[in-house]
């Protein structure tokens, strides 16, 4: 894309477009004129000081804009964000502008300071904080209305003015990442500090974590495959695996933190600073002075915001709870009525019926999820919170309890109430390969396919030749500003958590569990690079320094799983046989067992440190020398000041004389 994306600027700089911006056909000229203008203009006037250009000077009145910034611009963006990079003596430090040389690899003339992903961040970030100050409409809209404070980008694009924002691609740089990561079928590691220089971190740590994860499924994989050929119907056998499912569970989480960290320190978000993060977009209310950096944004009462969260959003989870038990009870019925009918009749029909009510339910659960997860976006949003780590956070937590209790709880029900382990060994093979088949198809082969046949009659459409290697810049945003939109991590780390869960809690009984997760991992692994580099937009960049609050669900998950493996250790019919006159001695036992197994999963938690040492070395020098570099800076301006003051006990000496 370097090649041609090159627009001269009034000799000071090259325009190199980074972001791409397209309006709606019917936009006034004034809304486009007063748009440029709040985009051009200065920070202290308003504006985000970035240069923008029509996609066609030929055409007038172009709807589509490229907007970029000079290489002085986007280093001042990158300080305001409170980037991370290597200082010269290997160190990771907060980027300032003043001391700009004294970072590695830093140039005046290198725009590589600054991955792509890392400047197409700063724009948008600038953007989306364009707000309106005296404006009370939309100039050339006078219908679509504006208050001071108010995210002018965010009201454009819920107007219907602004069509989309999007980064553009790299065409070099995501066929050499596209080669190296996918283009190929070999053993090996993914690019990962490639993906985190073009994707951003919270692309490449998810990518990571499903690295990861792939192989710590390896071990139960292994054992899990002999258990389930020589142990079918022995379920006394898989006590030893569900008391290996324990210990795993739990270290296999904690040697990830160790790993992220790692990973998070080297890509400079671990020390990166969340205290003053901006307003999110969507939040909405009066304009008026955040207390901590005196800026002006809005503001809106946290009495407000807690009255929706507990009247409106809480009662709406809990009844949607309700709905997700109704519907599994409509299931159990169904799955008795197929059974009955095949005891009756004894026919192939009869017995391929049987596993009718197991598929109908898994689909049954994959609408239910989805239709849920756009409702829960809509409440969440409506809540109005102020930051975007607030609004993750909540999301993923009305989702996760929904989630949990609409896959998990038939499992629960057949194996703590009904006690039928060979209907739950079905139950979970059913939700396990199902879900699995649902996700690829929906998530990779149908986008895939859709992309590759609009892409098909755009190139029709713009008589671009299928050998072209390299396309020019105008037709490159036409096919990409026909791509679909890539709406985050958040669906792909909720498939992980399933499949965590499936693992931890239930795969003693069907311990093919794990090696039929990892043949999904392999596939996720190429499916997904393929859909981010082939069939999304490329996805703006986002620092994230580990997974936020996804890790809390992942420990809960392995809480739950000590405490669900301890009871089906206890239904056994091998340990019920050595209590068969007390069931009340099973109970204790079986609970003292759980809180034991508890308390060691809290010590390997404690004793496993989250961050490594050498890491936590170099944060404890850096934290020194900035306490150092404060005493200095502290004790240089008071000797200034007595100097000062000094000065002019003298002069009033003179004065006196």
């Amino acid at each position: 894309m370097k090649r041609n994306s090159s627009i001269s600027e009034d000799n000071e700089f090259t325009f190199t477009p980074l972001v791409v911006l397209e309006l709606a056909k019917d936009t006034h000229r004034e809304t486009i004129e007063w748009l440029i203008q709040r985009i051009e203009g200065r920070k202290h006037l308003g504006g985000a000081h970035f240069n923008i250009r029509p996609l066609d000077d030929q055409v007038e009145n172009s709807k589509v804009y490229l907007v970029g910034a000079s290489w002085r611009r986007l280093l001042l963006g990158a300080e305001a964000l409170g980037f991370v990079k290597e200082y010269q003596d290997g160190s990771m430090r907060a980027f300032t502008y003043q001391n700009k040389e004294d970072y590695k690899y830093f140039s005046d003339d290198d725009n590589d300071f600054l991955t792509m992903a890392e400047r197409q961040f700063i724009i948008k970030r600038e953007l989306e904080n364009l707000r309106a100050v005296n404006e009370t409409t939309v100039p050339g809209h006078p219908q679509v209305k504006l208050y001071p404070g108010k995210s002018i980008i965010r009201r454009l694009q819920t107007s219907g003015i602004l069509i989309q924002l999007y980064p553009l691609h790299d065409g070099a740089e995501l066929k050499k990442l596209s080669f190296i990561w996918y283009g190929r079928l070999k053993l090996a590691f993914q690019p990962l500090d490639d993906i985190q220089k073009y994707f951003g971190q919270n692309i490449a740590l998810y990518f990571a974590f499903l690295e990861y994860f792939t192989i710590a499924l390896f071990p139960m994989a292994v054992i899990g495959v002999p258990y389930y050929l020589f142990a079918w119907e022995d379920y006394d056998k898989y006590i030893v695996f569900a008391t290996f499912n324990l210990l795993w569970s739990t270290i296999v989480l904690e040697v990830w933190k160790r790993w992220c960290a790692k990973l998070s320190y080297s890509w400079g978000t671990l020390t990166m600073k969340r205290e003053f993060e901006e307003p999110r977009p969507g939040f909405h209310g009066k304009l008026g002075l955040n207390p901590a950096t005196g800026r002006k944004e809005p503001t809106y009462p946290t009495y407000k915001r807690q009255m929706r969260i507990y009247l409106i959003s809480m009662p709406f989870v809990c009844l949607s709870l309700y709905t997700c038990l109704c519907v599994m009870m409509v299931y159990f019925r169904l799955e008795k009525w197929a059974s009955t009918y095949n005891e009756e009749v004894q026919s192939a029909f009869s017995t391929a019926l049987l596993f009718f009510p197991s598929v109908l339910y898994v689909v049954v659960i994959e609408i239910m999820n989805r239709i849920y997860r756009y409702a829960a976006e809509y409440l969440t949003s409506w809540e109005n919170h102020r930051l975007e780590s607030s609004y993750q956070n909540h999301l993923i937590v009305k989702v996760l309890v929904f989630n949990f209790t609409n896959c998990f709880a038939s499992l629960f029900y057949i194996a703590f109430v009904l006690q039928d382990m060979k209907l739950l060994r079905q139950n979970l093979a059913a939700l396990l390969i199902t879900s699995q088949i649902l996700n690829q198809f929906v998530e990779s082969l149908l986008p895939y396919w859709l992309q590759k046949r609009r892409n098909r009659k755009v190139k029709q459409k713009l008589r671009i030749s299928s050998v072209k290697k390299e396309l020019p810049l105008t037709d490159q945003i036409k096919l990409e500003g026909d791509m679909d939109t890539y709406l985050g991590t958040f669906d792909d780390y909720l498939e992980l958590f399933q499949q965590f869960g499936y693992v931890s809690l239930f795969s003693c009984v069907y311990p093919l569990a794990a090696i039929l997760a990892v043949l999904n991992n392999v596939a996720e692994v190429y499916s997904d690079a393929l859909k981010m580099c082939r069939v999304f937009k490329r996805p703006f960049s986002e620092p994230a320094a580990d997974m936020g609050v996804w890790m809390l669900a992942f420990e809960i998950m392995g809480v739950i799983s000590v405490m669900t493996n301890c009871a089906l250790i206890g239904l056994s019919p091998q340990v019920k046989g050595l209590f068969q006159e007390n069931n009340i001695e099973l109970v204790l036992l079986v609970v003292g067992i759980e809180h034991i197994l508890l308390a060691l999963k809290f010590i390997l938690a404690f004793a496993i440190s989250d961050i490594p040492s050498d890491i936590h070395n170099k944060l404890a020098r850096l934290e020194f020398e900035s306490i150092e570099a404060l005493k200095q800076k502290q004790m240089k301006e008071a000797d200034e000041s007595l100097a000062k003051e000094q000065e002019q006990e003298h002069e009033e000496k003179k004065r006196s004389r």
